[in-house]
């Protein structure tokens, strides 16, 4: 299961950064109508073939960065058991969002850490070895539960407080 959509990559980053960066560097930069068009499915005969044929292999090119993103947060998870996901959680479908953006932009000059692309994707790995460490959750519907001496516990239907306040 994919951890996001071409869709959802289409709303973000957006089309036209998708475009600028996925386009191999010899070619001209696909117009990013047909880039959105391409990302969501829907009809672009109103391009030519060739240009078409661009915006695939760009296309191609954001997937394979969807993949090793995939693969470099499953290597976090799977310390701690997560994987397979059978629902992706948001925060994972964020992780994949940043980490591929920023594999898009990997000829970029600089470590300004201003740079939102690179500052998303270093506080992306700084949870991931969070969550591999057991020490930051995928929410609320966590698929691995805390565990260990400091973990809260619960048992169903009892009540420390509750069944305490029977003697008053």
């Amino acid at each position: 299961m994919p951890y996001i959509s071409h869709a959802e990559l289409a709303d973000r980053p957006g089309a036209r950064e998708l475009a600028e960066q996925a386009t191999p560097q010899h070619l001209k930069f696909v117009n990013f109508e047909l880039m959105e068009a391409t990302l969501l499915g829907e009809d672009r005969s109103a391009w030519l073939p060739e240009e078409i044929a661009v915006a695939d292999e760009a296309l191609s090119r954001i997937d394979q960065a969807v993949a090793d993103a995939e693969a470099l947060i499953n290597g976090f998870l799977a310390k701690r058991g997560y994987v397979p996901l059978e629902t992706v959680p948001g925060i994972v479908a964020n992780w994949t969002r940043v980490i591929a953006r920023y594999y898009l932009h990997k000829d970029r000059v600089g470590t300004d850490d201003k740079d939102p692309v690179l500052r998303d994707y270093r506080d992306a790995l700084k949870l991931l070895q969070l969550t591999a460490d057991g020490k930051f959750s995928l929410g609320f519907d966590d698929p691995v539960k805390a565990s260990g001496a400091d973990a809260p516990y619960f048992t169903k239907g009892k009540s420390v407080f509750r069944d305490n306040l029977e003697d008053y």
